[in-house]
């Protein structure tokens, strides 16, 4: 990932909108409202005896890992499903192993406290999601911090798709030109850049909430 939190210019210059006219905030979950995914799943791994290394590989390499993990986020294939047949690649048991990858992950309380400060401000506010099963969300939180939910396993979609951001843009009632898109995977922003949405590479809320304070024209502390 890069080192650092960057609005895009590009998207910038597309709208041609002063950063006090950023009206909307899209914004991923998983590494972004949480604590970081891969440190979990490497933790899990160390304890598991499972070569992190053999992880990585698969997510960066292995064309049939990723075949399977594109059917799961787009709810083609059950968790179950994944689980054998990542189990396999990995060459460990199954049981238990996707809930392993995700035991060390947890809400990122400055994030959510950001997102759920903006909309009180009233910016509209949109969930933009790739997901790994739907259950492990906490639903309960949807409707204090969002205004539309887009979640790739219920939809059939996937982001980078363009149908993903721009969904999310109208469920959360807002032209995609007056958001601001946050995601913690760089390959995810281009889409929404092209859609004319000041973007976001999230590292971290120390160097994410200040872009969102400059992009939103107000403040999140």
């Amino acid at each position: 990932m890069a080192a650092e939190a960057t609005a895009s210019d590009t998207a910038e210059a597309q709208t041609g909108n002063e950063a006090s006219e950023r009206k909307g905030l899209l914004i991923d979950w998983g590494g972004v409202l949480t604590t970081n995914l891969f440190a979990s799943f490497h933790s899990y791994c160390v304890a598991s005896e499972i070569d992190p290394e053999a992880l990585v590989k698969s997510f960066r390499e292995n064309p049939e890992f990723r075949e399977e993990l594109i059917a799961l986020e787009k709810g083609a294939l059950d968790e179950e499903a994944f689980e054998q047949r990542f189990a396999v690649m990995l060459g460990v048991s199954p049981e238990g192993l996707v809930d392993g990858l995700f035991a060390g992950v947890g809400p990122d309380e400055a994030m959510i406290a950001a997102v759920r400060k903006a909309r009180e401000a009233g910016i509209r506010t949109g969930l933009i999601s790739n997901s790994w099963g739907t259950h492990r969300y906490p639903h309960e939180l949807f409707a204090e911090l969002f205004d539309g939910i887009v979640i790739s396993g219920e939809e059939g979609m996937r982001k980078p798709s363009r149908r993903m951001y721009e969904l999310g843009a109208e469920r959360a009632g807002i032209e995609p030109g007056l958001c601001v898109y946050v995601d913690d995977l760089p390959f995810n922003l281009p889409p929404a850049e092209k859609l004319g949405m000041a973007t976001v590479h999230h590292t971290s809320s120390d160097t994410t909430v200040p872009e969102l304070e400059r992009l939103l024209g107000l403040s999140l502390a």
